[in-house]
């Protein structure tokens, strides 16, 4: 498969502009041939994503009827119980319901508009029984939020368009975060046939910034010419991928790539990872149109709205 590079931000943040324009470059390369890399050099404190899974991990391990209490689905703010989400769906692939639990917290400042505000800046919710993961996710959601429109700064750089090309419609964007515990066989019990910790799926938004542990049941990357790879794995670095609304934005110059992450493996069965995945979006109303030649490829897509097109996603992976 075309390499996932590891980029490092350093000469981003620190460099001249030539400095600028050469991590620009690379970065409009990587969306291009594969839609993912991973990037060092982010700023982002390492003993605040482990202060997030750790607080997470003393969560996830509350007995069930704890963790009932703050039960939600899909779009929710809360604990998403095994069950709730099949992501092969939005494929159109019918799998049995992904392998993990999540912790799901976003965007939560109002906009004024009541019926986007019911569902995309719904109130974060806590669980009282773990008064550490407050502070962390709120610290941490803080961190990413500047990251992803860093990155979006970033693409636009890629592109030679103005600096707020993309985040002039990021000003109240909805984003969200899912805390998601993958669990050992002894917990989940075996898998299903056709059952992953998630399934094969494409993200939805503008970029997606990961923070993974390492795993035999991990991640894994599709491209057309090599099928499934596992995807690299770096202790410092951020994995980052394109989104849907992202690709359709760049006029498709940049790919939405499939991805999953495997069950347990047979080799590993008491496994159990935690990934903190962050999706950033863009503000709910924002109309999205598609960039045409020469810098996307040619295409006839409409304008889309944010809210509209994310929704869509979202409803067609939610099981019930």
């Amino acid at each position: 498969m075309p390499a996932v590079p590891i980029i490092d931000l350093t000469p981003w943040f620190e460099g001249d502009s030539g400095s600028r324009a050469a991590v620009a470059g690379q970065v409009d390369a990587a969306l291009q041939d594969v839609g993912f890399l991973l990037v060092t050099g982010h700023r982002v404190p390492r003993q605040l994503r482990d202060a997030v899974r750790a607080a997470a991990r003393e969560f996830f391990e509350l007995p069930a009827e704890v963790k009932r209490r703050y039960a939600v689905t899909v779009g929710g703010r809360g604990w998403l119980p095994p069950g709730v989400e099949a992501n092969g769906y939005a494929e159109g692939t019918e799998t049995p319901a992904d392998l993990k639990e999540s912790f799901a917290v976003g965007a939560d400042q109002p906009s004024g508009d009541a019926e986007a505000d019911r569902y995309w800046f719904q109130a974060n919710v806590y669980p009282e029984q773990v008064p550490a993961l407050q502070p962390a996710v709120v610290s941490y959601l803080a961190q990413m939020r500047a990251l992803a429109d860093e990155l979006l700064v970033l693409c636009a750089a890629a592109l030679g368009l103005e600096r707020d090309f993309f985040t002039r419609s990021t000003g109240h964007a909805t984003h969200t975060m899912n805390i998601n515990w993958y669990p050992p066989v002894s917990v989940a019990g075996e898998p299903e046939p056709g059952q992953f910790r998630i399934g094969p799926h494409t993200d939805f938004g503008t970029v997606t910034i990961l923070d993974r542990e390492p795993g035999r049941g991990g991640l894994q990357v599709w491209t057309e010419q090599d099928g499934w790879a596992d995807a690299p794995y770096h202790p410092d670095a951020f994995t980052i991928n394109t989104g849907d609304l992202l690709a359709r934005w760049s006029g498709d110059r940049w790919k939405s790539n499939r991805h999953r992450v495997l069950p347990p493996q047979a080799e590993a069965p008491e496994e159990d990872l935690i990934s903190l995945v962050y999706f950033y979006e863009a503000d709910h109303d924002a109309v999205v149109e598609a960039l045409r030649p020469p810098l996307g490829r040619a295409n006839d897509y409409p304008p889309v709205v944010s809210a509209a097109f994310l929704r869509e996603r979202l409803d067609a992976i939610t099981i019930g």
